[in-house]
């Protein structure tokens, strides 16, 4: 079997350096559609060097990428095929705000490995502090097509009850037809974003913008729509990848307040497919 959940979770830790910049910053910005309208002073949080404010999805693409999903599936005990790997949800605690240059120690490791029947799902755990101690942990669920079906356990359910009510914001935001060819300038080089060819192999009509592209789209959208462009007040974001995002296509992203204002649950969906699912699940726990 390629993936042998025993040797994957008994696996030592792999530790390494990461290290990024303010240009890594900014990229990672532009990546995620910041800085339209680019003189708007909002946006300029995000695209001027001056002004930086680091947004918290910034931790899952640090040092280039590395250790991330790509790097998950070189862990002992994992062999899979890229074309069956869809990243299947993201949650991202943040322990203090992220400075816009730093250097620190990136520990990950396969935290869990769970038998979805059709599927194969892997946790991986990365956890980042620097001299000044934690700055945050990832967790990436990374869902392979095909490898299940060994008796393994299933692993809890990540369903929520949808919110109730209709929501309290409703914004959209339009992905460029670049968008992902530039995302992918952050470290996450996988050619299902690129190379049409390969997207085809993997079942889809064309490349997809990255999952987690979307998930930076709308974390910033509910920081600049709900907590005040305030990137520091973020200390939680959740989601679950429930369909592809085309480039060129309108994200829908609906927004409910949650328990005494400290949470906002987040729904986002393609407009251009009949309001197709996009993030589901989707949690922002903030201050």
């Amino acid at each position: 079997m390629p993936i042998d959940a025993a040797k994957a979770l008994a696996a030592e830790p792999r530790t390494g350096e990461i290290a990024w910049t303010p240009k890594d910053v900014l990229l990672y910005h532009l990546g995620i559609g910041a800085g339209l309208p680019a003189t708007d002073p909002d946006e300029l949080r995000y695209t001027l060097e001056s002004r930086l404010h680091v947004l918290p999805s910034f931790a899952t693409v640090a040092g280039a990428g590395s250790p991330g999903v790509i790097s998950g599936l070189s862990m002992p005990g994992v062999e899979v095929d890229l074309a069956r790997v869809l990243h299947g949800g993201q949650a991202l605690q943040v322990h203090r705000p992220i400075p816009a240059t730093g250097t620190a120690t990136a520990t990950s490791r396969i935290a869990a490995v769970y038998d979805k029947g059709k599927a194969a799902v892997l946790v991986l755990r990365t956890e980042v502090a620097d001299a000044e101690g934690p700055l945050w942990t990832n967790d990436a669920q990374i869902f392979v097509r095909g490898e299940g079906g060994w008796g393994g356990e299933r692993g809890p359910s990540t369903r929520l009850e949808p919110p109730a009510g209709q929501p309290d914001r409703t914004v959209e935001r339009a992905v460029r037809a670049d968008q992902a060819l530039l995302y992918r300038l952050s470290g996450d080089w996988n050619p299902l974003h690129a190379d049409p060819e390969f997207a085809k192999v993997a079942g889809f009509e064309r490349p997809i913008l990255h999952g987690l592209c979307t998930y930076g789209m709308t974390l910033k959208a509910v920081v600049d729509t709900l907590l005040g462009g305030d990137v520091t007040r973020v200390r939680s974001y959740a989601t679950r990848f429930a369909g592809v995002v085309y480039p060129g296509e309108t994200l829908r992203i609906r927004m409910w307040r949650q328990e005494q204002e400290t949470a906002v649950r987040v729904a986002v969906s393609a407009v251009d497919r009949d309001d197709a699912p996009v993030l589901a699940d989707t949690i922002v726990q903030h201050s």
